[in-house]
């Protein structure tokens, strides 16, 4: 299930600060990470963006929201909700607003806190990639096979 994420409020739950100067840039590394790792897609909205920086940046898997100043990443998450229409209901929403976990859930969307979130990003790292469809362990008998045929390509 893709996600919509309220950057900003999940800064501080994965041990980034928001003080910092590369605080967006460090969690859209982290989001590429976890993106990779679940193979799902993850879109992410920072707000305060000065003028001229604001707009829509593609970085690796991750797709990066910069919402100008003056409007809020809660405000264009909403937006955003209601142009999925009904496709919402495969989207999941991660932010601790209630605000804005009660929209979500008002369009039938999944609710994830920024803190549980966090949590998962971390679990992803753990877990490792998650299998492809054709993906499969090979079995002792397979791997002892395979190395057979490498030693008599290698002569």
């Amino acid at each position: 299930m893709p996600y919509l994420v309220d950057g900003h409020n999940l800064i501080p739950k994965t041990g980034l600060n928001l003080r910092s100067l590369d605080d967006e840039t460090a969690l859209i590394e982290r989001l590429q990470e976890f993106s990779r790792l679940t193979r799902q897609t993850v879109e992410v909205y920072f707000d305060g963006a000065p003028p001229g920086q604001d707009g829509v940046r593609k970085v690796g898997t991750v797709t990066a929201h910069f919402v100008r100043q003056g409007t809020t990443a809660d405000e264009a998450i909403r937006q955003r909700l209601k142009r999925l229409g009904r496709s919402a209901r495969n989207w999941t929403v991660v932010s601790s607003d209630r605000q804005v976990q009660a929209e979500a859930r008002s369009v039938r969307a999944g609710v994830v806190s920024s803190d549980e979130f966090a949590g998962m990003m971390v679990e992803s790292r753990r877990a490792g990639p998650a299998p492809g469809k054709g993906d499969k362990r090979l079995s002792p008998d397979e791997v002892a096979e395979w190395m057979d045929l490498f030693r008599k390509g290698s002569k």
